[in-house]
């Protein structure tokens, strides 16, 4: 059996105080079984600890193509073109090394958690998918890989590929995506998802009102299937930039119906930010969910990186801090309890959102977690800190040395 005392460390609600954390087989304990010494010791050296950061929203299958596409008008509707023609050349081994370096990526940058959603249609079969089903196995020494499948050339629309969805539903896949707008029924997309979801017993997850025009949103759709199928709290919408264009009183309306039907809100903001508004001359529109509004009236929230290297996110890092931090700057979101909130977007709320069972620092916890430089949870998002270590298990995955200055001697 197993044992760590990780010690000399801090803790985000007393991040002035030194302590310690007792890890036994992968997991937190109070004390370890029959009061033995630990087996390893750790010195965390003072650094605040904090859960691993889990992203709840990436495309680990389209990333890092933008040498293959040409990016002119910056349009949805381009990046869905160019990312289609793109795809028809993907191999199995193409989306694997490209995968990897997206994972190896984000655990460095303290992920150990992560849904990605994988595109499944006629022209790419299951080429993707069996690329991700690896990278989910090798891969788990690090991070915890949750495979979300979805129909981004349309459902209704595009013969063979429900099929497609329910041969990975049955072959590992265990959250099923939509993107409603692809279809030339919105609607009947929203409705067979969820008989499908009810089917594999499976969370969905839909990319969603993905526009600044208040007209023609979906989310009423989604509200009623989630209460008629009782999906209440296994369902989540992506993007929802609608939502910002909504006067005041229609988005509260809007906001506690999404709250009392369960349904909750991803927002990705460095894409979003990146496709919307391109039409305005002036006053540019943010066209970012706004979480905080959403969490007031009681959404579950949470942020993601969405794309990496690709015509819908021509940049990225992976960091998840870095995206809660432009989020922050976006909203105007500044004040200790605020940056504090934005830290939980992609941490405890996050975990919440995609019901991950036993994720914290408490006894019983897995032992999932990363240690920072930082002096309290709202200065990791307000100074951008980078995780120093990861531990997965208990086991540690990645280090980072801190900066070193080689300040010049005085002259005599």
């Amino acid at each position: 059996m197993s044992s760590i005392l990780f010690k000399n460390l801090r803790l985000p609600d007393q991040p002035e105080k030194i302590t310690e954390l007792r890890v036994e087989d992968g997991r937190f304990t109070r004390n370890f079984s029959n009061d033995a010494s630990p087996s390893t010791e750790i010195d965390l050296e003072g650094h605040l600890v904090l859960p691993g950061l889990i992203e709840t929203h990436i495309h680990l299958d389209k990333a890092c193509i933008m040498d293959r596409c040409r990016l002119q008008e910056g349009t949805l509707e381009e990046a869905v073109a160019s990312t289609s023609a793109a795809k028809s050349e993907f191999t199995e081994a193409d989306v694997y090394q490209r995968g990897a370096h997206i994972l190896e990526q984000a655990i460095s940058q303290g992920t150990t958690h992560m849904r990605t959603h994988v595109e499944l249609d006629p022209g790419i079969g299951l080429t993707g998918f069996r690329a991700i089903r690896r990278l989910q196995q090798d891969y788990a020494w690090g991070i915890s890989l949750e495979i979300c499948v979805f129909p981004q050339e349309g459902l209704l629309n595009n013969p063979g590929t429900e099929e497609l969805l329910c041969e990975a539903l049955e072959n590992g896949a265990t959250v099923l995506g939509g993107c409603p707008y692809m279809d030339s029924d919105p609607a009947g997309q929203i409705q067979r998802l969820f008989e499908l979801a009810e089917r594999y017993n499976c969370d969905l997850d839909l990319h969603l009102d993905f526009d600044l025009n208040p007209r023609g949103m979906t989310i009423p759709e989604v509200i009623q299937c989630t209460l008629a199928h009782g999906w209440q709290h296994r369902v989540t919408i992506g993007h929802a930039t609608k939502l910002s264009a909504l006067e005041p009183e229609q988005f509260r309306e809007t906001a506690l119906a999404l709250a009392e039907a369960g349904v909750q809100v991803t927002a990705l903001p460095a894409t979003d930010l990146f496709l919307t508004g391109r039409e305005a001359t002036h006053n540019v529109p943010r066209g970012v969910a706004p979480l905080a509004r959403l969490h007031a009236c009681g959404v579950t929230c949470s942020l993601s990186t969405n794309n990496v290297g690709n015509p819908f996110t021509p940049f990225g890092d992976v960091s998840l801090i870095r995206q809660a931090n432009l989020l922050a700057n976006v909203c105007h979101l500044g004040t200790a309890a605020e940056l504090a909130r934005c830290l939980a977007w992609i941490s405890e709320e996050s975990a919440k959102l995609i019901r991950l069972q036993d994720y914290g620092l408490t006894p019983g916890c897995k032992a999932d977690f990363i240690a920072l430089d930082a002096d309290s949870p709202a200065a990791v998002i307000a100074n951008l800190a980078q995780p120093m270590m990861a531990f997965k298990g208990g086991r540690q995955s990645f280090e980072r040395k801190p900066a070193k200055l080689f300040v010049p001697t005085s002259p005599n």
